[in-house]
């Protein structure tokens, strides 16, 4: 798996300011990466870019043995009529039924399976949403903020187990949730305050998998690493 941007420039076509300018940067094994930086610096932009649904860009840009690429985003809906538990029986591939029930375990998922996708809390219908997408073929998956609105505890049991099901993937991981891309994330894109003369940054996180033991000082280390390059 190959992710690659060199010299990357994106400018909205009614906007003369850049949204992403001179991006560089390099993503080759799978697991958990991310996305880091204050609102407006491109990081939607960059992965709509990446998952091919805008071609309006200067650069280079590689996605090579990643033929399918997902993009997740938290406000993605289904209609309100839809019952949930019937929507993802239709969108389980065949061969997944076993994938599909373990999601819905991990996920929390089974007291809400008969409720109409409109009667669901945010956190809900974000869960929902982004087990449709773990149940299909991918080689990358773009979670745009996928988890807004979970609760913290149940959004790191989902974080190390999708680790765990699925660790010859890639992820690219949008948050703005500071300690978990530090936590959970092997590489992190972190973006600077636009206008404030800072370049984009690799960090490396601590990617902790399942059984963990926290180091704060390493974490903190990293947080502060993150920090001081927004």
């Amino acid at each position: 798996m190959h992710l690659e941007c060199k010299n990357l420039n994106f400018t909205y076509p009614e906007s003369d300011v850049p949204v992403i300018q001179n991006l560089s940067f390099l993503m080759k094994t799978p697991g958990f990466n991310a996305v880091f930086g204050p609102s407006g610096v491109g990081k939607t932009s960059l992965a709509k870019l990446i998952a091919k649904m805008d071609s309006h860009f200067t650069g280079t840009l590689i996605t090579r043995a990643m033929d399918i690429i997902l993009y997740s985003y938290n406000q993605e809906r289904l209609p309100g009529w839809s019952g949930t538990g019937n929507h993802l029986d239709k969108v389980t591939p065949e061969g997944k039924q076993g994938l599909k029930d373990r999601l819905i375990d991990i996920f929390e998922l089974k007291p809400i399976l008969r409720s109409r996708f409109s009667k669901l809390s945010m956190g809900q219908q974000n869960r929902i949403n982004l087990v449709r997408y773990l149940l299909q073929d991918f080689d990358l998956l773009i979670m745009d903020e996928s988890l807004a609105n979970v609760d913290e505890k149940l959004r790191e049991t989902i974080i190390l187990s999708i680790k765990d099901l699925f660790a010859d993937k890639m992820f690219l991981y949008i948050s703005h949730n500071l300690m978990e891309v530090s936590s959970f994330c092997r590489e992190i894109l972190v973006f600077g305050k636009p206008f404030g003369n800072k370049t984009c940054s690799i960090i490396r996180g601590r990617d902790y998998t399942k059984g963990y033991a926290p180091d704060k000082q390493a974490l903190d280390r990293t947080m502060l690493e993150i920090m001081n390059a927004v």
